[in-house]
């Protein structure tokens, strides 16, 4: 019986012992083998692999590109116009060995921690030399590239290599968007009543444009009017006088027809006329209406001989 005990001691100690003689490399990782500390080997390529139980360590690592959230960050540009940037990175270990040394035992997470600072530093160096509106610009390619570029300097004595940098938001702080934006508010209201006193200009200059193109055609209008009217009443009375010039005693006989037309009228309620005025003489009777000269035509006529004599 206790040499079965034995015998199931040393086999749960062989078994053990195996069990911790080989470990994995996968495809995705890197690993280091560690003899009290130190390394003795980088392994890369994936695998089945012997070690010592106990005396040696192994420290894997991820072999794929990591990300790398900034948090927000304050920055202050040549403008002195203060920015809220937020930033990310991709990176990767590039030498496992160098990356242990560097960072210890803290693994990703020490070297997220150490990196963020490399990155914070050379955004503030990068971003601080130029005007917010380079960096608000959708040409800032140039400004990310030489971030990465300075970032990566630093980053290779962690045995990282820095593979890209962003900046994903680049705004005003909280405190001053209210400002900024009252500003902008002014300013294009500032802009819309320019426009509305531009166009209202433009309006009086047509409105009066207009009016004076109207009384100039209805001053014209009005002008060739009277000529022509002129010339109308001037054709009429040369008729007029043609022909009454022909028959003297038609002339007169039409006055009076004319006279009666406008006189004897239904808003006339009452006409006071001496009964022998010559008003009426073509009513008097049949013969001065058939054409007897009249007591007034008779004068008429002898005060024209009296002068032709």
């Amino acid at each position: 019986m206790r040499k079965s005990y034995i015998f199931l001691g040393l086999l749960a100690a062989i078994v053990f012992i195996g069990l911790n003689s080989f470990y994995i490399v996968d495809e995705r990782e890197k690993a280091l083998r560690l003899w009290f500390g130190e390394v003795t080997a980088e392994i890369g390529d994936p695998g089945l692999y012997f070690k010592v139980p106990v005396l040696h360590e192994i420290a894997k690592y991820d072999d794929r590109i990591l990300a790398l959230d900034t948090e927000p960050l304050e920055v202050t540009p040549a403008d002195d116009r203060r920015l809220v940037v937020d930033a990310f990175s991709r990176w990767r270990i590039s030498d496992a060995t160098q990356f242990r040394r560097a960072v210890g035992a803290s693994g990703i997470n020490g070297a997220r921690q150490r990196l963020e600072r490399i990155l914070n530093a050379q955004i503030r160096e990068v971003l601080g030399s130029v005007t917010s509106d380079e960096i608000l610009s959708v040409d800032r390619v140039s400004l990310m590239n030489r971030i990465r570029n300075q970032s990566r300097s630093e980053a290779n004595a962690l045995g990282v290599e820095v593979v890209d940098v962003r900046i994903k938001r680049a705004d005003l702080p909280e405190q001053n968007l209210e400002a900024t934006y009252e500003r902008m508010r002014a300013e294009r209201e500032r802009e819309a009543a320019d426009e509305i006193a531009r166009g209202r200009e433009a309006a009086q200059r047509l409105r009066a444009q207009a009016d004076r193109t109207v009384i100039e055609t209805t001053s014209e209008a009005q002008k060739q009017a009277d000529v022509i009217r002129g010339e109308a009443d001037a054709t009429r009375n040369a008729i007029f006088a043609e022909a009454f010039g022909r028959d003297p005693e038609f002339f007169a006989f039409y006055r009076s027809m004319r006279a009666y037309e406008r006189s004897l009228k239904g808003e006339n309620s009452t006409l006071v006329i001496s009964p022998d005025s010559e008003f009426f003489n073509y009513l008097e009777s049949a013969q001065s209406a058939a054409g007897t000269p009249t007591s007034a035509q008779t004068r008429s006529e002898n005060q024209a001989g009296e002068t032709g004599q």
